[in-house]
């Protein structure tokens, strides 16, 4: 498996429990995240922490995986670079392999985006500017046209989604 934006491994380690995968790989960019990962996981046979800035194309010697993961971290990319990086997932993952990418999304209208603030009792001022948002189907249609299969977005809260699809 691969996890795309480990951040310090929370979803690594759920994951690696759940399905204890023959090999793992953590990816991030953030020199505090990879130290992080090193002192959590650095030990741990068959996972390997990769350096990687998700702004540019996955290192191609990556290898193929079952499972691609991925936890509040592509939401920061531009949309044109989100669907590169849809594209690359799909050139990782093994035949049957599966895309699951629990993301921050936009929400349909601006009331609602607001609604979506005030249930996390946030200010507009507050937002993280980083965030670069795009809505649920836009990216199930480029998860379609890439070549995935069984897309969907398996649950939503507001602007919380867990969207997923399979390479055939």
């Amino acid at each position: 498996m691969l996890d795309l934006g480990s951040g310090d491994g929370r979803l690594l380690s759920i994951v690696t429990t759940a399905c204890a995968p023959d090999e793992a790989v953590a990816l991030d960019f953030s020199a505090t995240m990879l130290e992080r990962l090193h002192v959590r996981f650095g030990n741990v046979p068959g996972l390997r922490i990769v350096a990687h800035d998700m702004d540019y194309p996955l290192p191609p010697d990556l290898g193929t995986f079952d499972a691609i993961v991925s936890s509040f971290a592509i939401h920061h990319l531009p949309h044109p670079r989100k669907r590169a990086l849809y594209e690359e997932v799909h050139a990782h993952l093994a035949p049957g392999g599966v895309f699951c990418n629990l993301e921050h999304v936009a929400s349909p209208t601006p009331a609602l985006h607001r609604q979506f603030l005030a249930a996390l009792d946030l200010r507009p001022e507050d937002e993280d500017p980083s965030n670069k948002l795009l809505d649920v189907q836009a990216q199930l249609t480029w998860m379609q046209e890439i070549g995935f299969v069984d897309v969907d977005c398996h649950w939503k809260w507001r602007e919380l989604a867990l969207l997923a699809g399979t390479r055939t």
